[in-house]
């Protein structure tokens, strides 16, 4: 019933959609200052947080893990109970005009239990966090390196600790755009002065992404999220690693490289750099200081357009079957891989064709850098 009443929603969602804000602020006004400037990006993850509640109720699990992540997403924003009840009231006004042809009172029966179990888990998700996190912690900008004209390496330093895992990554608030967060992965494995580094490439129209790239400098103030993501060293492996990059998809794997050799364990590890040109190599400076200081780590940059380029050409994919010193084959690696969605998906395929079991190829295509 859920799913037959919501693909009336789905074949209009862009009215659906307005409609639902319309009727949200012009029930709440006080709620506007919630949300951004401008709401396009928030519309959108509104309604693909509806379509992951909606399809996911047969997967119990996975929307548990699902609502308790948004749950504590929320806290940034000040999200308290009341809201939940203001959004359950313009969401339901808005299927009664939306799904009027299958809406019923079984359906809006169904639609509030399930509105409200939701709800539920997300505030108690919220609150189990309160009690050991803040919702957002301060970070001074002690290092501002502008590697590109679109591009820059900023090194934060938290006001207090921030406990995160090599591979996660943090949402980032600038004062020049209020209530706008944006999630950017932390390029470095946990330091003992607890700094964090992030790379950041400026896209076009993007708010936060331009901001951090050309408007912010040392001394600046952001604010950060807490660190999530699951793309983590398993701690109970001891297999050799491949990690593959694209674009600035090298923060994490790069703080995983860093990991690898802390950890004490010796495992071989190959950390494929996908670009266009060399000048696109923002960091190949920093990975061969790593690769020189342990010499069980091989850095291979891959270029795809530039064709004197005497090392590895094409794609990440495209070099897989032919990375040498690495014998044994693929079925006994750990794999992750991070960078545009397309690369990490022509590359997934290409190690599933080479044997490497999917249970080991990692990677967190659910983030969507803006």
């Amino acid at each position: 019933m859920l799913k037959e009443s919501f693909t009336r929603l789905e074949t209009r969602s862009d009215k659906a959609v307005g409609y639902f804000y319309g009727r949200l602020f012009a029930a709440n006004p006080r709620l506007r200052a919630l949300f951004p400037i401008a709401l396009d990006a928030q519309r959108d993850r509104f309604f693909h947080a509806l379509t992951r509640i909606v399809w996911s109720q047969d997967n119990p699990d996975e929307l548990a893990s699902y609502l308790g992540r948004l749950g504590r997403d929320h806290r940034r924003y000040g999200v308290t109970a009341e809201h939940y009840a203001a959004v359950e009231d313009a969401l339901l006004a808005t299927l009664r005009v939306f799904a009027r042809d299958v809406w019923s009172p079984r359906a809006e029966e169904a639609w509030t239990e399930a509105y409200r179990s939701a709800a539920a888990a997300m505030s108690e998700a919220a609150e189990r966090d309160a009690g050991g996190a803040p919702p957002w912690w301060a970070a001074e900008v002690v290092e501002h390196d502008r590697r590109a004209d679109d591009l820059a390496v900023l090194t934060l330093s938290p006001e207090r600790p921030l406990p995160f895992a090599s591979g996660q990554y943090v949402t980032v608030q600038t004062s020049r755009w209020p209530r706008v967060w944006r999630p950017y992965s932390i390029a470095n494995a946990p330091r003992s002065d607890g700094r964090l580094r992030l790379h950041v490439r400026a896209r076009p129209g993007g708010w936060v992404s331009g901001a951090l790239v050309r408007d912010t400098g040392t001394g600046d103030t952001v604010l950060l999220g807490p660190a999530t993501g699951t793309m983590t060293l398993d701690p109970d492996s001891g297999r050799d690693l491949l990690l593959v990059a694209g674009g600035t998809g090298l923060a994490p794997v790069k703080a995983l490289a860093e990991q690898a050799v802390a950890a004490g364990r010796r495992r071989d590890v190959r950390l494929l750099v996908g670009a266009r040109t060399e000048r696109d190599l923002y960091d190949l400076s920093d990975l061969r200081l790593l690769e020189s200081a342990y010499p069980w780590v091989r850095v291979l940059p891959v270029l795809s357009d530039e064709p004197d380029f005497r090392g590895l050409r094409g794609t990440p994919a495209d070099v897989l079957a032919d990375l040498d010193g690495w014998d044994g084959g693929w079925a006994d690696r750990d794999a992750y891989v991070a960078g545009p969605v397309p690369m990490v998906r022509t590359t997934v395929a290409a190690l599933q064709r080479l044997g490497m079991p999917l249970e080991r190829v990692h990677h967190d295509l659910l983030k969507a850098e803006e």
